[in-house]
C-alpha cells in the first residue's frame, strides 16, 4: 500500500515516490523566535509530525531538518514592516542574542509536551551564515541579483517566485513600499541598509556589513543540510505564496535543480471561534502554557488536532478542547483496563487486521487522521475483538498517534481514595443508593472519578 499526500506543487493528490528508495528527506519552516509559539504554529508542527510518523509507519528512514529564525525578519513577508526581533527586544529591555535563546528554548520545551519528535538537526540562521552568503553569490554569478541603495535584490523576471501560485503579478502597490524593487516581487537577499540602524545583528558580506533577508535562510540551510533536491517540503500555509515561492525561486536559480523540492505540504489555518485566525502579530492568541491554566494538557490539544484534516481549517473553542480532553483520558483509560485484563500474546486475527488495513489506507490516503481515529474506537468498542488483540492494534495505531501508551502508567490513587471507593462499592451492593451518591461527590469533589461495572468500580484521576 502506498503514501499518498497532496502536492501544493502541482495542486493534486499523488502517491509518494522517495528520491532515495526507502529514505526520505523533509525540511520544515521553523518559527521566529521573537515570542512564545501559539496553537496555530504548533498545529502546523503537529502535522509535521504526524507526516514523519506516517513514513515511518510504511518503512522509511526518515531524515528531517527544521530551521530556527533567530535572525529577525520584517512584520511583513514581503520586505515590509517592523523588525520583529527588534520589536520584540526593545518591548522587553533584552538584546535580540537574549530574546531568541529564551523563545528557541521555549519553542523546544513546547515540542516535547506535545510530544513531536525532535528532528535529526535543528538550524539556526544565526549558525549558517557562510551557506547563505555562498548561495547568494551563486545567485549574483548567475545573474540573478542587482544591487540598489545598499540592498541586494533576487530578480524576478529572470526566474519566476510564482510556482506555487498566489502572487498577485499586476499590481504595483509593493514598488511604492520598495522604490528600489524593478520588480514588484522581487525580494531582498542581503541588506546593508535598513530603517533599524540600530539592528544588533549584523555580519560582513562581499556586499557590505549588514543580515541576510529572511527567504535565503531556508535555501541555504537545507541544501547544506539535505543536499539538492529534496523529497518534501512543510509549513503553514500563511508561508507558501510568499516565502515558499521565494525558495524555490532562488533555489532553482542557484542550484539548477528543477524541481528543487518534489513535494510540497502546508497545513492549513487554526481559527479561533471567537477571535478568527489566530496570529502572533496580534498579540492576542493562545499558548500551551495558557492552554495549561485552563486545566488542560499539551496532549489534548495533540488529540484535538487528530479530529481535523490537515489541509482543512481548524476550529478551535474551550467546548473542543474539552471534548478533545474526556475523549483523549477516555482513550487511555480504556487502554490501561484492557492491559490490566490482557494475557497471552499480542497479535491480530482476521478481524484485528480488516481493522488494520483499514487504518492503513486512512493514514496513507494524504493523512486522514480523523478516519483513522474513528477507526480507533471502533475497535475499542467491537466486542468480537480479544483484548490481546486490541492491545496490539492500540499500539500499532499509536506509532502515528503519538501517545506513547506503551509506557502509559495508571494514575497512583491515595489509600484515602480507594477507601472511599471500597465503602461506596459496600452501598452500593447493599442498595443504598443514598450513601453511595454521597460518597461519589466526595470523592469527585477531591479530583477523581468512578465508573461503576457490575460488581466492582474503575477509580481514575480527572
Amino acid at each position: 500500500m502506498s503514501l499518498k499526500v497532496y502536492n501544493s506543487l502541482t495542486k493534486k493528490k499523488e502517491t509518494f515516490k522517495p528520491i532515495v528508495r526507502g529514505k526520505v528527506k523533509i525540511y520544515s519552516c521553523g518559527p521566529t523566535v521573537y515570542n512564545y509559539i501559539h496553537i496555530g504554529n504548533h498545529r502546523t508542527f503537529l502535522m509535521s509530525d504526524f507526516l514523519k510518523r506516517a513514513l515511518k509507519f510504511n518503512k522509511f528512514k526518515v531524515k528531517h531538518i527544521m530551521n530556527i529564525t533567530d535572525i529577525g525578519h520584517l512584520s511583513s513577508d514581503a520586505d515590509a514592516g517592523e523588525d520583529k526581533m527588534v520589536k520584540a527586544a526593545m518591548k522587553e529591555g533584552k538584546s535580540v542574542w537574549d530574546i531568541a535563546r529564551f523563545y528557541t528554548k521555549a519553542f523546544k520545551n513546547d515540542l516535547t509536551d506535545l510530544n513531536i519528535e525532535t528532528p535529526n538537526k535543528f538550524t539556526l540562521a544565526t549558525e549558517n551564515l557562510r551557506a547563505q552568503i555562498n548561495m547568494i553569490k551563486k545567485l549574483e554569478k548567475r545573474d540573478y541579483t542587482y544591487s540598489a541603495d545598499g540592498n541586494i535584490y533576487f530578480d524576478t523576471s529572470k526566474y519566476s517566485n510564482n510556482k506555487l501560485g498566489g502572487l498577485n503579478t499586476k499590481s504595483k502597490s509593493r514598488v511604492k513600499k520598495d522604490p528600489n524593487k524593478k520588480n514588484r516581487n522581487d525580494f531582498i537577499l542581503w541588506f546593508t541598509k535598513s530603517k533599524f540602524q540600530d539592528q544588533e545583528m549584523k555580519w560582513n558580506s562581499p556586499w557590505g556589513y549588514g543580515y541576510p533577508g529572511w527567504h535565503i535562510e531556508c535555501s541555504a540551510m537545507a541544501n547544506k543540510f539535505l543536499g539538492a533536491p529534496i523529497d518534501i517540503h512543510t509549513g503553514g500555509e500563511d508561508l507558501k505564496h510568499i516565502h515558499h515561492n521565494n525558495e524555490i525561486a532562488q533555489s532553482e536559480a542557484a542550484l539548477d535543480r528543477k524541481p528543487w523540492v518534489n513535494y510540497w505540504l502546508h497545513g492549513a489555518f487554526l481559527i479561533d471561534k471567537n477571535k478568527g485566525k489566530m496570529a502572533r502579530s496580534s498579540g492576542d492568541f493562545i499558548t500551551l502554557s495558557k492552554l495549561k491554566e485552563a486545566g488542560f494538557e499539551p496532549l489534548d490539544f495533540r488529540y484535538l488536532s487528530l479530529g481535523t484534516h490537515y489541509r482543512k481549517q481548524m476550529i478551535f473553542s474551550k467546548t473542543a478542547m474539552t471534548s478533545a480532553k474526556n475523549s483523549r483520558k477516555k482513550l487511555y483509560s480504556s487502554y490501561l483496563d484492557l492491559r490490566s485484563k490482557t494475557r497471552g500474546s499480542l497479535k491480530a486475527s482476521k478481524n484485528g487486521e480488516k481493522y488494520y488495513t483499514q487504518f492503513e489506507t486512512a493514514i496513507n490516503d494524504d493523512l486522514n487522521l480523523p478516519t483513522s481515529l474513528a477507526i480507533t474506537w471502533k475497535v475499542i468498542n467491537d466486542k468480537k475483538i480479544p483484548d490481546n488483540e486490541k492491545i496490539y492494534l492500540l499500539l500499532r495505531f499509536d506509532e502515528i498517534f503519538g501517545f506513547n501508551l506503551k509506557n502509559l502508567k495508571p494514575d497512583r490513587i491515595p489509600f484515602s481514595i480507594k477507601q472511599l471507593a471500597e465503602k461506596r462499592l459496600k452501598a452500593r451492593l447493599k442498595k443504598d443508593f443514598k450513601t453511595a451518591d454521597k460518597i461519589r461527590k466526595l470523592i469527585k469533589a477531591k479530583g477523581f472519578e468512578l465508573e461503576d461495572t457490575i460488581k466492582s468500580y474503575i477509580l481514575k484521576k480527572k
